[in-house]
């Protein structure tokens, strides 16, 4: 059987709007709100500053250890139900962050919600490919990853208010009502998948080592892509800061500089989607890679405000432009059968990335001047666009090549 989409005809991403976006507005809108406390949180419960980067980064780890095992477990029990599981466990996780006394407690409690998190995502992927004709997918895929874009901008906000009158835990209570409420909303969807997963549980699911070794060739070229987009978007979050410490801007201003980002953010991922729908993937996973390439090699020659301000526009309008681009390029090459265990290795690809991101810009800072680590990073983005360019244009070829709707992993 082949996969279960919609056709063509007559699809308007509107008529799926609270079902594809509702959920993830939702719950990324109580994530925005708790990843720029979640460091401060540390702070209060006595950590110092190295532990309290630790625990932030700890929400990557709970997402690293569980994107293959989280593919597994929805293909048994589906999506719907995956993000109904998802939202209680994030819920849980964030009343514990909320009453905890103790570092190792919110440490075990932002590795919960990582665990939750990529659930959540494999499970968001599955069922919007499941949802939207091929034509549609990478529009309404960059929409889901705006929808995140926005959750995580209007977060914060929310946040700010909630401290002001509650305080830091009130954040976290948040979320976890957001978490419930994403959760409750999955309960509407419709279960695009029973049918498939019936088929393959009377045929015997695919064991991941099964799928894993099925689809290298995709995972080790195409994966290793999604692996160089993670890191390059990533690395902003650790550059951008550092350098703009190391010139004098203000803590104040920087986070005004990252606003502004992530406005043109937000602007560019229809677009985005929009171009890749008519002409192909390549033209907008390049970009991501290279306008971070391009920016880290222009970093140093900025010694202010308005110079680091257009240095972080630039990387901003190539991820917008790419919101959707890993999921997109996911959903193309995933196969029928075993998908959600693909998905869940494609996961992982891009949770490597995001992770190593940070990690490059600290070992190269560690040994080397900050500008000479911008132009390191600079240099291997270029290598990395490359490598980008030419296996999304492979990629692209087959794709436009193969039966619509038909994966092309192989």
């Amino acid at each position: 059987m082949g996969r279960v989409t919609r056709p063509a005809d007559g699809f308007r991403l509107r008529d799926i709007a609270v079902a594809a976006y509702g959920p993830s507005v939702v719950i990324s809108t109580g994530h925005g709100a708790v990843l720029p406390v979640l460091a401060l949180r540390a702070r209060d419960l006595g950590a110092d500053v190295g532990t309290a980067a630790l625990v932030v980064g700890l929400l990557g780890v709970g997402m690293l250890i569980t994107s293959l095992p989280a593919g597994v477990v929805i293909a048994r029990i589906g999506e719907k139900r995956a993000l109904q599981v998802a939202g209680v466990v994030d819920a849980v996780a964030m009343g514990a962050a909320a009453l905890t006394d103790s570092v190792v407690g919110l440490g075990a409690a932002v590795v919960l919600s990582g665990m939750a998190w990529t659930t959540f995502l494999i499970s968001r992927q599955g069922f919007m490919i499941d949802a939207v004709p091929p034509p549609f997918r990478a529009r309404a895929l960059s929409v889901l990853g705006g929808t995140y874009r926005i959750g995580v901008f209007v977060g914060p906000l929310v946040g700010a208010a909630l401290i002001h009158v509650w305080g830091l835990p009130a954040v976290f209570w948040f979320a976890l009502a957001m978490s419930l409420a994403a959760g409750g909303l999955a309960t509407v969807l419709p279960d695009l998948g029973s049918e498939r997963r019936a088929e393959q549980r009377a045929e015997g699911h695919p064991s991941l080592w099964s799928v894993l070794v099925a689809h290298r060739r995709i995972l080790l070229t195409v994966g290793v892509a999604v692996v160089v987009i993670g890191a390059s978007r990533s690395v902003r979050n650790g550059l951008l800061p550092l350098w703009a410490e190391s010139i004098g801007i203000s803590a104040s201003t920087t986070s005004l500089i990252f606003a502004l980002a992530a406005l043109v953010d937000i602007a560019f991922f229809y677009p985005g989607g929009w171009v890749m729908d008519r002409h192909g993937r390549t033209v907008v996973a390049v970009p991501v890679v290279l306008s971070v390439a391009i920016a880290a090699l222009l970093l140093p020659l900025t010694s202010g405000p308005v110079g680091v301000a257009a240095v972080m526009v630039l990387i901003a309008a190539g991820n917008g432009l790419g919101s959707g681009i890993v999921m997109t390029l996911g959903a193309d090459t995933a196969p029928t059968r075993g998908r959600s265990q693909y998905l869940g290795a494609w996961r992982l690809c891009g949770d490597v990335g995001n992770s190593g991101g940070p990690l490059l810009v600290s070992a190269v800072a560690a040994v080397a001047p900050l500008a000479t680590a911008c132009l390191v990073i600079g240099v291997l983005g270029l290598l990395g666009t490359g490598w980008v360019g030419y296996w999304t244009a492979a990629l692209e070829r087959r794709r436009t090549a193969a039966p619509a709707g038909d994966g092309v992993s192989r």
